[in-house]
């Protein structure tokens, strides 16, 4: 038995390009992403405030007191 057939080697260039493409794909992936991430993060902060602002608005009207003032 003797090893006429060779394996190929593996050059820098092959590791680099197999790097280069699977980077490629995980970025493209990554900014698709983004995208949709930033516009629920806007909308959750929109809702957050609302209901913020609606909870201190109802909160503002259960403690008011009624100051009268007089003339003597």
């Amino acid at each position: 038995m003797s090893k006429t057939e060779s394996s190929p080697k593996i050059t820098p260039e092959d590791l680099e390009g197999k790097l280069r493409a699977f980077q490629g794909d995980v970025q493209g992936k990554i900014e698709s992403k983004k995208n949709t991430m930033l516009a629920i993060g806007a909308a959750g902060v929109t809702l957050l405030l609302i209901i913020f602002f609606l909870m201190g608005k109802r909160s503002g009207k259960k403690k008011t007191t009624l100051v009268e003032i007089r003339r003597i």
